[in-house]
């Protein structure tokens, strides 16, 4: 039921355009009632993609199966769902492109059914890296950058009318991606070691002095950042040494 309602649906936007076609016309033409429609489809924007939840589904239960040995891998294997849905009837998916084109309302539905991946996604992502921190950031980033990369190839695919191959641009567009994120993290930098002052010996050089120390330089190494009375104090004690 849901399929005829979606086929009555789409066949009537041709037809007559997305605006003037209401929801009386499309059970009508499906051959069933009100009750029937609302049953499957809150509005008729959500008949102009009836197989977002399924795919949505689908990935849910993909991601929960995957190794956790490649995240990035996943999240990209996981976005290839969707490729296959739309590839799966190019006729309607290019037609279905084209009417989001037209429709602004419709482009905004769109938008909300990709950002519901981009989440699911991320979330899967956070499960790996942490929710908190880098973590989280990590996650969003590597899923937002997932799902420009799929409909970046898919898009491409859609404007020639669905000629060739979608999946040649799509799995050139999340090789980038991968080859972006899919190494680990770097390792946080470790914390400078407290700053020391290292005094060396005195050092005697020539000077007019007949051999009572007035000549000798005191030579002091210290790191960045050492504080000065730091400076002075070791100073103090060579001197006071020779």
């Amino acid at each position: 039921m849901r399929e005829v309602l979606a086929q009555a649906a789409f066949q009537l936007f041709l037809e007559r355009g997305f605006e003037r076609t209401t929801v009386d016309d499309i059970v009508a033409r499906a051959g069933v009632g009100r009750r029937s429609f609302f049953r499957y489809f809150p509005s008729k924007e959500d008949a102009v993609f009836p197989d977002h939840e399924r795919c949505l589904a689908e990935m849910t239960e993909f991601l929960a199966a995957a190794d956790d040995g490649d995240p990035v891998g996943a999240v990209s294997d996981a976005a290839r769902i969707v490729l296959r849905m739309y590839a799966a009837n190019p006729e309607f998916s290019v037609q279905r492109y084209r009417l989001t084109r037209e429709v602004p309302g419709l482009r905004t539905y769109e938008l909300s059914v990709v950002r519901r991946y981009e989440q699911t996604l991320a979330g899967h992502l956070r499960s790996r890296f942490g929710a908190d921190g880098d973590g989280a950031l990590r996650a969003e980033v590597i899923a937002a950058s997932v799902v420009a990369a799929h409909n970046n190839g898919l898009r491409l695919w859609l404007r020639s009318g669905g000629e060739g191959d979608p999946e040649v641009a799509v799995d050139h567009a999340l090789a980038l991606v991968r080859e972006v994120w899919g190494r680990p993290p770097a390792p946080a930098a470790p914390a400078a070691p407290e700053a020391s002052v290292v005094p060396a010996a005195p050092l005697a050089v020539s000077g007019g002095g007949g051999g009572d120390g007035d000549g000798e330089v005191v030579v002091m190494v210290a790191r960045k950042g050492t504080p000065m009375w730091r400076v002075v104090q070791q100073i103090e004690s060579a001197v006071g040494e020779n």
